[in-house]
C-alpha cells in the first residue's frame, strides 16, 4: 500500500515501461566513489553499492566503484580528515559518489573539499510514510558553501568589561545566492513536469519559497532575498510562483502546515536547521536522503549522522542511503533508474514487514536491504 504522501524528485514510472524503453539504448558506464566515513556510514554505504549493482541490466547502466577514505578514523590514522587523494580521485575518476557520515568531532569540513572550485549545494526530501499528518510534498534546497559555515570566527577580550567576546562572519554572496535560487527553480519546474506526466502530488503549480531573516539581517539576508528573487524572474521560471517567508515563522508553518510548501530555498544555516527539522515530520532521520551537488558532480548522502550508539549492532536504517542513491542517479541524468529505486523503497516501507528499530520495527539492516533489493 502506498503512503498518502509522496516526496520525490522523480515521476512514478511503471518498471515494465522503463525496461522496454531502455532495451534499445547503449549502456552507460558510471564510476562511483564510496566514502563510508565513520560509525554507521560503514554499514549503510555498502547497501548503496548493492542497490546500484541490483538495478536491472536492461537499464543500460554499468557501475564500477572505488573505495575512498575520509572521517575521524582517517584523521586518527593519518592526521588528515579528508585526504588529498580522496579529492583527487573524485575529481579525476568518478562520475558521482556516496558519502556516509563523519563523527560530530569533525563538524562539516567535509562538505567543502579543497581544490573544488564549484559550490556544493544540498537538497533534502521527506516522505510522510507514517500518515500521521495531512499529506505534504516538499523539497528543501540549501546553499552549502557560505553563510556562517565559512567558519571565520574569533574570540577577543572586551576592553570595557575585560570578558571574552566571540564573533563569527556571516558571508552571503550574490553569486552563490543566485546559483542556489536557480537550482530551486529548476527543481520546481522539473517536479511540475513530473506531475503533469501523472505523478501523484498535492500541488498543482510549481512554488518556490525563499527563506530569510532580512527584517533583521538587512545586508546579508537582504542580499540573499534580492538575488534569489532576481534569479527566479528569469524566463525559464515564468510558470513558477515565488513566495517568501521569514525563517522563524517558516519553522512554525513547516510543522503546522507542511502542505503549504513545494520547494524551499534557504541560506546554509537555515537550510541545515529546516532540513533536519523536517525529518521529524516523517518519524526518523533514517528515512531522509540528500544530495550535495555542483554543476557536474553529485554526492548522495543520508541526512543521519554517524550514530556511534548503534554502530556495529546491525540495526542502522539503510533507507536514507538508498534514497540518496536515487537522488545521485537523478542528478546524473538517470531519472528512470532513480524511479525504480524509489518504488522499491516505497513498497518495502508500505508493507511495514521489515522496519528498522528507529521506525518501531525489529528488522536488521540486512533484512531491510534484502527486502528492498528483491523488489528490483
Amino acid at each position: 500500500m502506498k503512503s498518502p504522501t509522496q516526496v520525490f524528485f522523480t515521476d512514478r514510472i511503471d518498471p515494465l515501461h522503463i525496461l522496454q524503453e531502455f532495451d534499445t539504448m547503449a549502456s552507460r558506464a558510471l564510476r562511483i566513489g564510496l566514502i563510508p566515513g565513520d560509525g554507521i556510514g560503514r554499514e549503510v554505504i555498502p547497501a548503496g553499492r548493492r542497490l546500484l549493482e541490483a538495478l536491472p541490466a536492461s537499464l543500460g547502466l554499468k557501475f564500477s566503484f572505488v573505495d575512498l577514505e575520509a572521517g575521524f578514523e582517517t584523521f586518527k590514522q593519518t592526521g588528515v580528515a579528508l585526504p588529498e587523494k580522496t579529492v583527487e580521485v573524485l575529481q579525476r575518476e568518478c562520475d558521482g559518489a556516496l558519502f556516509g557520515a563523519v563523527s560530530p568531532r569533525l563538524l562539516v569540513a567535509h562538505r567543502r573539499p579543497p581544490q573544488t572550485p564549484r559550490p556544493v549545494r544540498q537538497r533534502t526530501s521527506c516522505q510522510d510514510y507514517s500518515g500521521a499528518l495531512s499529506p505534504f510534498d516538499l523539497v528543501i534546497v540549501r546553499e552549502n558553501t557560505e553563510d556562517l559555515y565559512v567558519k571565520e570566527e574569533r574570540t577577543y577580550t572586551d576592553p570595557v568589561t575585560g570578558r571574552p567576546v566571540a564573533e563569527a562572519i556571516k558571508r552571503i554572496s550574490e553569486r552563490a545566492s543566485t546559483r542556489i535560487a536557480r537550482m530551486a527553480g529548476d527543481i520546481a519546474v522539473r517536479r511540475q513536469k513530473i506531475r503533469e506526466n501523472g505523478a501523484e502530488s498535492i500541488h498543482t503549480r510549481p512554488l518556490v519559497t525563499i527563506t530569510h531573516k532580512s527584517n533583521v539581517l538587512s545586508q546579508t539576508d537582504g542580499l540573499f532575498r534580492e538575488a534569489a528573487r532576481a534569479a527566479l524572474e528569469l524566463p525559464e521560471y515564468k510558470d513558477v510562483v515565488v513566495d517568501e517567508q521569514i525563517v522563524d515563522s517558516m519553522v512554525y508553518k513547516l510543522f503546522r502546515q507542511p502542505s503549504t510548501y513545494d520547494v524551499i530555498v534557504a541560506p546554509n544555516l537555515y537550510g541545515d536547521l529546516l532540513s533536519d527539522g523536517a525529518a521529524a515530520l516523517v518519524g526518523s532521520l533514517g528515512l531522509v536522503p540528500s544530495a550535495n551537488v555542483s554543476d557536474s558532480f553529485a554526492i548522495g548522502e543520508p541526512c543521519h549522522g554517524s550514530a556511534p550508539d548503534i554502530m556495529g549492532k546491525g540495526i542502522a536504517n539503510p533507507i536514507a542511503t538508498m534514497r540518496s542513491v536515487g537522488l545521485m542517479l537523478e542528478f546524473l541524468g538517470e531519472e528512470h533508474a532513480a524511479a525504480m529505486v524509489y518504488q522499491a523503497v516505497d513498497e518495502s516501507l508500505g508493507e511495514r514487514e521489515f522496519l528498522s528499530p528507529d521506525l518501531g520495527g525489529k528488522a536488521s539492516t540486512e533484512e531491510v536491504i534484502v527486502d528492498v533489493l528483491r523488489r528490483l
